[in-house]
């Protein structure tokens, strides 16, 4: 048995529009803008919490509960590029900006996306940018806060 090491193995991707969250197809996946080698490599933060919701009674003797409302804290750290193209997800994931957050795990970032390819999708609404304080020894950074604004499809596959 071995581990599924992550590194080069997530890619994530920004588009505009996706008909079936449940099942974007290749096209929508390559018309989508790649932001893999723009983000750090801990700038990935998808964070699900479960609230929980209350199930017991006046009769209970033990507390009882069951899953409610999930929500994200969601945000992006990228670099900053020195390129129009480069810098891209700056210029793109300004306040207020819509789409779509595709994200695939355990494939090598350079595979092409095809059908059958599990993706999670997360329709999405992006926050005000924040630069990151210029530190020694750093690329230029900044985060965007990401806010998940319907259901999202974590289990959704790639259709031909």
């Amino acid at each position: 048995m071995s581990d599924l090491i992550s590194d080069g193995k997530t890619r994530v991707a920004f588009a505009a529009s996706i008909a079936n969250i449940s099942a974007p197809t290749v096209a929508e996946c390559n018309a989508a803008a790649d932001y893999s080698k723009r983000i750090t490599p801990d700038g990935l933060k998808l964070d699900p919490s479960t609230a929980d919701v209350d199930t017991g009674s006046l009769a209970s003797k033990v507390d009882t509960k069951t899953v409610g409302r999930i929500s994200y804290d969601t945000e992006l750290t990228f670099k900053r590029g020195s390129t129009p193209l480069e810098d891209a997800p700056y210029t793109t994931l300004k306040y207020g900006v819509s789409g779509f957050l595709l994200v695939r795990r355990g494939i090598d970032v350079e595979t092409a996306w095809a059908a059958g390819q599990q993706v999670e999708v997360y329709p999405i609404i992006a926050g005000e940018r924040q630069n990151v304080s210029p530190a020694a020894n750093e690329v230029m950074k900044f985060i965007s806060p990401i806010k998940v604004t319907d259901a999202a499809a974590t289990d959704a596959v790639v259709a031909a």
